[in-house]
């Protein structure tokens, strides 16, 4: 379904403006609104490339956010955007040494984590 939505929206480009306030703030147009399937508290995440263009997602509900993992990624991105010839493909030797490294350590993803030591 939803890369039927994607594939439609797609077809046609869909372009709104909006003002911004003394207060930079913003009313999202309904077009975006409909388009993003978005309503009242609902978020939004903004993507900006490196030429300054900007994108608008829906972003997830607030419960499902680890801020942690937010933080590292927004570093990245950060990192991705300021040095794009740093980023590489992985080569086809890295998953066969990763195998060979760890290859053999089982891993009970539903245990309890041990007390860290110290």
């Amino acid at each position: 379904m939803r890369l039927h939505y994607l594939a439609a929206t797609m077809a046609r480009r869909i372009e709104a403006e909006s003002t911004l306030t003394d207060r930079y703030q913003t009313t999202v147009p309904e077009t975006v609104r409909r388009a993003l399937k978005i309503g009242k508290r609902d978020r939004i995440r903004y993507v900006i490339g490196p030429e300054g263009d900007v994108v608008l997602r829906r972003a997830a509900p607030a419960g499902d956010d680890d801020p942690v993992l937010a933080a590292f990624l927004g570093f990245l991105a950060r990192d991705m955007a300021a040095n794009p010839g740093n980023i590489r493909p992985v080569s086809a030797a890295l998953p066969r040494r990763l195998k060979r490294l760890v290859g053999k350590v089982a891993i009970d993803l539903d245990a309890p984590l041990k007390p860290a030591k110290g």
